[in-house]
């Protein structure tokens, strides 16, 4: 067997992978006391995540370091052993440990790491890394002309062209955005349906994350591909997803379409996360005015998080009600846009009497966007 040349037949928006419910607790080292009490505290790591992975759309998972992201993405690929919740392939319930199952299983489903530098053994050329994920998969062909042109298709994929000048580098004689090229080309050998990208930029030079998010949006136009992109920057989010979903501390707390999200964000923690990136046309010292104080604070400890909305003691608008209840997806504005923020209750508005702050027919203006009458 032989790699695709062509994107493979499927419908388009077809569902590859869902997560259901999706739940990791990592247990801590117990203490003496612990022993006595019978307690066992656990790391609430990634709690009840639910959502989609389609054929030819990106879906951007974001939020700021220790949200639970990577873990998302080790729990797709199966590298982590679940502890709750569901996870679908094609609409079959998978749970693989190893073996050939698990071998079939990343051959459709394949991760690229955040750091280029270490995902890469130093002591094997490109040539090794690469001959192995296709014999690995059974896509190198039956004679070594074959397995030839398999290599150059690959590198010739990812834009490492012409291929005889890089398939027998090492890693050190390769820059950063050239070793995530080979990277990516790995993770192509297996011929996946689904890409897990981890922050694939995030350890790049600022001049070449653009040239990898192009690479990564033409593969899947080409290909076919489900990607999940995870990033801490939803800036570029809003550039390469085609939709957004925003986590904290374990848990999503916003989603829809990346144009709706980034653009008119419901969810507090998700308007900090605009305001923290570089934005060129805010006025400084102008935009800002009047706009509330919030996110002060450090981000909650997941062994034991807060009861209720677990951003509620960093939330400038908090009520009595997120210290106590968890919320739900509540849909906001735009079909399929939605927030896990009790201000879009109606009878919780009404009963905290805030007004219209979490009204949704009169949503919050974004703390970014200036005022009109100052620009």
């Amino acid at each position: 067997m032989t790699l695709s040349e062509s994107p493979a037949k499927a419908p388009a928006d077809e569902v590859v992978l869902e997560a259901v419910g999706l739940t990791k607790h990592f247990p801590v080292r117990r203490r003496l006391a612990d022993i006595f009490t019978g307690r066992r505290a656990v790391v609430h790591a990634v709690d009840d995540v639910s959502f989609t992975l389609r054929r030819g759309r990106v879906t951007a998972l974001v939020g700021e370091s220790g949200s639970g992201k990577s873990t998302v993405a080790r729990l797709l690929a199966q590298l982590y052993p679940r502890t709750g919740g569901d996870l679908r392939l094609h609409g079959q319930t998978t749970h693989v440990r190893g073996g050939r199952r698990f071998r079939q299983y990343v051959s459709r489903v394949q991760l690229i790491f955040q750091d280029p530098f270490g995902s890469l053994n130093p002591v094997h050329t490109v040539r090794y890394h690469l001959t192995r994920a296709l014999k690995i998969h059974g896509n190198a062909g039956n004679s070594a002309q074959e397995l030839e042109a398999a290599l150059a298709n690959l590198l010739t994929r990812v834009a490492l062209t012409p291929p005889e000048r890089y398939v027998d580098k090492f890693p050190h004689e390769l820059s950063g955005g050239q070793r995530q090229r080979v990277a990516i080309a790995r993770a192509l050998g297996a011929d996946p349906e689904a890409l897990l990208a981890d922050e694939p930029v995030s350890m790049l030079d600022v001049s070449i994350r653009l040239g990898i998010l192009n690479l990564l949006r033409d593969l899947k136009e080409r290909l076919n591909l489900a990607i999940l992109y995870i990033t801490h920057d939803i800036a570029s989010a809003r550039y390469f997803a085609d939709e957004t979903m925003v986590m904290y501390a374990g848990r999503m707390v916003e989603g829809g379409d990346s144009e709706t999200v980034t653009q008119t964000p419901a969810h507090p923690y998700t308007r900090l996360l605009i305001d923290s990136a570089p934005d060129p046309d805010r006025i400084a010292g102008i935009a800002d005015a009047g706009a509330e104080d919030r996110g002060n604070g450090e981000p909650p400890s997941l062994i034991r998080p807060p009861a209720g909305c677990r951003f509620h003691p960093r939330c400038p608008h908090a009520m009595p009600r997120c210290t106590v209840d968890l919320p739900p997806r509540l849909e906001v504005g735009q079909p399929g846009h939605w927030a896990a923020c009790w201000l879009y209750d109606a009878d919780t508005v009404a009963r905290e009497g805030i007004g219209a702050v979490g009204d949704p027919s009169i949503p919050t203006p974004p703390a970014h966007q200036a005022p009109e009458e100052a620009r």
